[in-house]
């Protein structure tokens, strides 16, 4: 049974094929013909959808709701909504100067916010699919709710005042040890604490400040029962080791991780890893065999115990359903597939860009570089970190920020040589790689740039 694929892998067990795991999120609803909105608001739309995602892309293991905005909303944060996005927090209800942990009452319960449509439809789906397949319950993860809550403040907060960072951490903690006991009684195989957020804070402050409260997280998901995943974006490598020392029974990565370089400190713990086929350069704008050939070579490449294959992400809304259906064939007819894909060789369709000459322009230039800026939470608050300057100095800079989800974009970001997102250069030059500045750091570097 494909479930078993799942469950096995995780629990550190032989098995004799490797599990695909589609991390649908909004695209689920693109197959009906559904926006992101209405599928993430209407239980019977997502129902369907994510019937739709079981019979056309045989998952062993899948998601039922990827919007890491759930426990935001209910807490305060104002949500902007997209049709082809998952909701991104636009307002921080503990941002500012008072420094203030939200009491107890503060906590979600069963019945606030869009929490019973979900635990409706993971029940449902339960019943219908569950028997075959192993089914994900996402919760935000603490970190990101921390940042949620407190905007960029929480990164200042970790560097000045490290006790108040660590008591809202914990804080948030215990927002997902709720979130995952709700989804556990719903049914839920595997909880994935998706905290996108925890590649932008340094391992030294994550071990120092946050590794006991992590484990208290996962250890309950144990307790309880249900296996667990640690979900990251961004440039995540250096992290990795203090990852896996939370007690999660497996961690997921995006492209921006060397997958193989990944699985040897994972193996040195002995948890499972998955990951990573690119979202937008393979996923959304290449062809079959574009999925096809990313998927072979990876499995050609990595060791296949404890190892999921799965999207780097959330699967951008309306990738072409073929791409995925490749995806889903190079990971079980991998020999077969191999075969086909022979001698076949990619053919670039991104394109050409100018770059400026740096050397010669008239006002500093900050340009950041990120995955979306909507859709990407680390992507959000490296942005609003650099959109700092722009606040401060108005027209005197220049500024731009680029998507790895437009063709144009990324042609740019590649000819840039921009090795990890997101990132923010200034005239050119790197400053800041997956580590989001203060507001001082940014202010002082523009300075330096006139």
């Amino acid at each position: 049974m494909s479930k078993d694929l799942i469950l096995k892998t995780l629990k550190h067990e032989k098995i004799d094929a490797v599990p695909w795991v589609p991390f649908s999120g909004v695209h689920a609803g693109f197959l009906k013909g559904y926006t992101a909105r209405e599928v993430l608001t209407d239980r019977d739309k997502l129902f369907e959808s994510l019937q739709e995602v079981h019979k056309m892309y045989t998952p062993d293991g899948m998601p039922i709701m990827f919007d890491l905005q759930i426990e935001a909303e209910i807490m305060g944060c104002g949500l902007l909504w997209a049709e082809d996005n998952p909701p991104s927090v636009t307002t921080h209800p503990y941002e500012g100067k008072e420094k203030k942990i939200p009491c107890a009452c503060k906590i979600p319960k069963k019945t606030d916010g869009r929490i019973p449509m979900v635990l409706d439809v993971m029940q449902r789906s339960k019943e219908a699919f569950g028997g075959d397949t192993a089914l994900y319950g996402l919760i935000c993860g603490p970190a990101t709710l921390a940042s949620h809550l407190r905007g960029n403040d929480f990164f200042m907060d970790i560097i000045k005042d490290k006790e108040f960072a660590a008591e809202m951490f914990s804080y948030c903690c215990e927002v997902a040890i709720a979130m995952a006991g709700y989804y556990i009684d719903a049914g839920m195989d595997v909880i994935a604490v998706v905290d996108p957020i925890i590649s932008q804070i340094a391992p030294k402050a994550i071990e120092k400040l946050f590794l006991e409260a992590y484990q208290t997280v996962f250890d309950y998901i144990r307790s309880r029962g249900a296996l667990s995943s640690f979900f990251v974006c961004g440039d995540a490598t250096i992290q990795l080791d203090v990852m896996c020392r939370t007690h999660a029974d497996g961690l997921s990565v995006d492209e921006n991780v060397d997958l193989a370089a990944a699985k040897k400190i994972t193996d040195g713990y002995g948890i499972a890893v998955g990951g990573n086929i690119p979202l937008t350069t393979v996923m959304l704008f290449g062809t079959q065999q574009d999925n096809m050939k990313y998927v072979v070579e990876l499995l050609d490449t990595v060791d296949h115990e404890n190892l999921i294959v799965s999207p780097g992400c959330d699967m951008p809304y309306n990738v072409p359903v073929d791409n995925t259906i490749a995806c889903v064939q190079a990971v079980k007819n991998t020999d077969k597939v191999r075969e086909m894909i022979a001698n076949y060789e990619a053919v670039d369709t991104l394109g050409d860009v100018e770059l400026p000459d740096y050397g010669k322009l008239e006002k500093p230039f900050i340009e950041v570089f990120t995955l979306d800026p909507v859709q990407c939470a680390a992507c959000t608050y490296m942005t609003s970190a650099a959109e700092v300057a722009r606040e401060e100095y108005g027209d005197k800079i220049d500024f731009a920020v680029y998507k790895y989800c437009v063709k144009e974009d990324i042609a740019r970001t590649q000819k840039m040589g921009v090795q990890h997102l997101p990132s923010i250069y200034i005239n050119g030059e790197l400053k800041w790689s997956s580590i989001i500045p203060s507001r001082e750091e940014m202010l002082a570097a523009v300075e330096k740039a006139f």
